[in-house]
C-alpha cells in the first residue's frame, strides 16, 4: 500500500521558531493515518516538543542558563527531521541512511508501533542531534564542552523528556512508553536496547568529536557518514518484523 506523501506538508524553507516546528508536526499528524509507522514517531516527537516549549514558557528565568541555545537547538534539530522527510519524498534512497529503514517500512506488516517510534528516535538522536549541536554552536558561537552551562541545560531536558513520556504513556494504547509488564517480550527487548538519556549523552560526545574534526573537513565528513550508516544499521534491527501474535 502506498504511503501518504509527506512532502506537501513540509515548509519550503527551514522553520525559524518552536511554534513553526509544532505547526508542521501537527499537520503531519493530522494527515497521516495511525497505520503509517511515521505517525507514531511524529506523534511522540510532537508531544516532546510541546513539553519542551511549555517548560521554556513557564519555567523561572533560573531554570535554564542559556534558553536561547536550547530554543535554537530545538529548531535546528527539527529542521533536520523535516530535511530527511523531504529528501525521502521522491525516493527513500535519497534520504539519509539513518532514516531509510523507517521511511521504507512505514506500512510494513507485523511491526509494533513501539518499533516505529524507536526507529525514529534512533535516527533523530544518534544521527541528527550531533550535527544539530555543531550547527547551533557555529551559529551562536562557542564550542561543545563536556561540562559547561549549555551542556547542563542540555542535560536538564532529559528530565522534561522523561516527564512527557510518563504523561503520554496512556495515549499509546500499544505501549510506546508503557511499563515493561505491558509489553510483549520481543518488543520489551528492543526497548531495553534504547535509552533516550544514554543516546543524548552519546550525541553530545559525537558533537564534540565532529567539532574537533572541523579543521579536517574530509575526516569530519567521513566520521559523520559512518555514524549515519551505523545508525541506519541499528534501525533495521529495531524494525525487524515480529510474529503476528506479538504485534
Amino acid at each position: 500500500m502506498p504511503c501518504f506523501p509527506v512532502a506537501p506538508l513540509l515548509p519550503k524553507t527551514p522553520v525559524a521558531s518552536i511554534d513553526q516546528v509544532v505547526s508542521v508536526m501537527t499537520a503531519i499528524e493530522q494527515a497521516l493515518p495511525k497505520s503509517d509507522g511515521l505517525w507514531w514517531f511524529n506523534h511522540l516527537y510532537l508531544r516532546v516538543t510541546l513539553g519542551v516549549r511549555a517548560a521554556m514558557d513557564t519555567s523561572s528565568s533560573s531554570a535554564f542558563s542559556d534558553r536561547a541555545f536550547l530554543e535554537r537547538l530545538d529548531v535546528v534539530f527539527a529542521n533536520l527531521y523535516f530535511d530527511a522527510l523531504a529528501a525521502g519524498g521522491t525516493s527513500v534512497d535519497a534520504a539519509p541512511p539513518a532514516w531509510r529503514p523507517l521511511l521504507s517500512s512505514r506500512t510494513a506488516a507485523h511491526v509494533h508501533p513501539l518499533q516505529f517510534a524507536l526507529a525514529g528516535m534512533n535516527a533523530h538522536i544518534n544521527r541528527d542531534l550531533p550535527w544539530g549541536i555543531v550547527r547551533v554552536f557555529e551559529q551562536l558561537g562557542g564550542s561543545p564542552q563536556p561540562a559547561d552551562t549549555r551542556h547542563d541545560d542540555f542535560e536538564r531536558v532529559n528530565g522534561i523528556l522523561e516527564t512527557v513520556q510518563a504523561q503520554i504513556k496512556d495515549e499509546f494504547a500499544t505501549g510506546v512508553v508503557a511499563t515493561v509488564d505491558a509489553l510483549t517480550a520481543p518488543v520489551d527487548d528492543r526497548l531495553a536496547t534504547f535509552s533516550v538519556r544514554a543516546a543524548r549523552d552519546t550525541a553530545w560526545t559525537n558533537a564534540e568529536v565532529l567539532w574537533a574534526l572541523k579543521p579536517t573537513p574530509r575526516l569530519q565528513r567521513d566520521y559523520f557518514d559512518r555514524l549515519d550508516r551505523f545508525t541506519g544499521f541499528a534501525a533495521r534491527g529495531l524494525l525487524a518484523p515480529l510474529a503476528p501474535s506479538q504485534t
